[in-house]
């Protein structure tokens, strides 16, 4: 019996005479344990997107980033990642505590290389968890259900331009989020991240896409 497939899938493996060389690819590559690889990867990587399910049952989709090691894989069945500040909507956070099914993503664009994980997921504020991440709201743990890697062929080759300073760290305050400082949100933002887009200066909505446009680091 597949882990993978159902009778929508197996349709169109019959109509386009896959279903061999689908079943070929399941008992290849799909793994219901973490691997030495898969390990390496996953913690090696510093973004992938997840996916998860809204209340009205729609798919939804998120990008996940962080410093190299922000995914850590705690056993062959269980990694970790941390939910940093966002933009207050806790959008795949909610989703996760009523619909624990999740997708994960991971791709080195530098390989390239990619990897999917399904598995279900579960958003804790333990102290013990958040010990691992500077400034994360929550931490995410999933629980395995299958792992494997897919084909690269499709996936562009580039090269990496900087880190993002965004991103929580040891040692160093982290900046204010660039849409922080626009003068539309100062009445809905935190009393703290106030003073802190009054001492960086406010912008307009126009001054901000002019920076995210250009691809302009404090964006």
């Amino acid at each position: 019996m597949s882990r993978l497939y159902g009778e929508q899938h197996r349709k169109l493996q019959d109509t386009f005479n896959t279903r061999s060389m689908a079943d070929r690819v399941e008992e290849l590559v799909c793994r219901t344990e973490f691997d030495e690889g898969a390990i390496c990867f996953m913690q090696s990587v510093e973004m992938f997107f997840l996916s998860t399910i809204d209340h009205q049952g729609r798919p939804t989709v998120s990008y996940k980033g962080g410093d190299a090691g922000f995914v850590k894989v705690l056993d062959n069945t269980t990694l970790i990642f941390p939910s940093y500040d966002g933009n207050g909507m806790f959008f795949s956070m909610g989703n996760i505590s009523t619909n624990a099914q999740v997708g994960l993503l991971f791709i080195s664009f530098e390989t390239p290389n990619r990897l999917r994980v399904q598995g279900t997921a579960s958003i804790s504020q333990d102290p013990t968890l958040l010990t691992h991440y500077k400034e994360a709201e929550f931490v995410v743990t999933v629980k395995l259900s299958e792992f494997w890697v897919n084909c690269p062929r499709y996936i562009p080759k580039m090269q990496k331009v900087r880190d993002s300073r965004y991103v929580p760290r040891e040692h160093c305050e982290t900046p204010l989020a660039g849409w922080k400082q626009l003068n539309l949100v100062q009445d809905v933002i935190s009393t703290e991240d106030v003073k802190k887009a009054e001492k960086t200066g406010i912008i307009t909505i126009e001054e901000w896409m002019g920076k995210v446009m250009t691809g302009a680091e404090d964006a």
